[in-house]
């Protein structure tokens, strides 16, 4: 066996399609865990859940259609992983559900997709594990989004195993970054003021899982929760400004590249996937049409988008 640098290691360039085989509030004011600790579920704090879980839904963005390179590498490659079923549960504005549908549509790889009621999660009853994302491959159940990221990746390519010295090389160093601080300053942002709450609330309510009763308190209710949550947060990953740490670390995204298209080289690699996946819940509200606004990254951003393509998953 092979053995390479960084678990993505230089061949995660090289975009893998597949042909298609496809035929993060339970009751309100109690605890709800976390889409994946310690990161947010746009909330990062144990919150009340009624807001907690309906804040672990976002803004998707669409991308452009895949290159005609991808689709024809498919068909080399679809003998290594096709699965015959895939399914995501998630809240649609998780950053962490995000971070896997980033590596799923880039891959290809068709899915389904479960949207989870935040408030009953009743589409998770049968799992021991009541957060996520979760992903189910021919009935094998995958959970934690890194985790889930890899194991489909190792799939993908047997032929490559990871080194010990993997958690220090550059993807692993970024991917850390992005579980342990960036996803720490969406919350504070998306819910900086009222109306931000409002507006990021409006999306959650109208793409997720909810009833018409629901959706009309989730809205008012869990926007107004979550404003005041997002100061608790700020102080506790000691913010000082919410815009400014969110500018800074989109500038510093952009410093890592050193140049290049991606920090992959040519082609993303998982480090690019995952800051993609959970700036994408944001892009299109207005902290993050300021981060472009304002910071270097929307170039690169641009390119992943088109690069990423078209989403592959489809909802039941």
């Amino acid at each position: 066996m092979r053995r390479v640098t960084g678990l993505a290691a230089r061949t995660l360039s090289s975009s893998i399609a597949f042909q298609p085989r496809l035929a993060h509030t339970t009751p309100m004011m109690t605890t709800i865990p976390s889409s994946e600790p310690p990161s947010p579920r746009f909330g990062g704090l144990p919150t009340p859940t009624f807001a907690g879980g309906v804040a672990g839904i976002v803004f998707f963005s669409a991308a452009a259609a895949s290159s005609l390179g991808q689709e024809v590498h498919a068909k080399d490659m679809a003998h290594k992983f096709n699965p015959k079923e895939v399914v995501l549960y998630q809240y649609e504005a998780c950053p962490f559900c995000n971070k896997v549908k980033a590596f799923l549509d880039f891959n290809k790889i068709p899915y389904k997709i479960v949207e989870v009621n935040p408030l009953f999660k009743k589409e998770i009853k049968w799992s021991d594990y009541k957060k996520v994302p979760i992903l189910t491959v021919d009935g094998e159940q995958l959970v934690d989004s890194s985790v889930i990221i890899d194991s489909l990746f190792q799939r993908m390519h047997p032929e490559i195993s990871k080194s010990e010295g993997d958690d220090d090389d550059e993807e692993s160093k970024w991917r850390k970054w992005v579980d342990n601080h960036l996803v720490h300053l969406l919350s504070p942002n998306i819910y900086r003021s009222t109306s931000e709450a409002l507006e990021s609330f409006d999306y959650i309510t109208t793409h997720g899982n909810f009833g018409f009763t629901e959706r009309l308190v989730a809205k008012y209710a869990g926007a107004t929760a979550m404003y005041f949550v997002s100061k608790k947060l700020k102080k506790k990953y000691n913010i000082t400004d919410e815009r400014a740490a969110l500018y800074d670390a989109a500038e510093t995204w952009v410093d890592a590249l050193n140049g290049r298209p991606f920090l992959g080289g040519a082609k993303p690699n998982l480090a690019d996937l995952a800051v993609f996946g959970v700036l994408r819940p944001i892009r299109y509200l207005r902290s993050g049409k300021d981060m472009v606004d304002n910071t270097r990254i929307g170039e690169w951003y641009s390119r992943m988008e088109n690069t990423v393509g078209e989403p592959s998953g489809i909802k039941e």
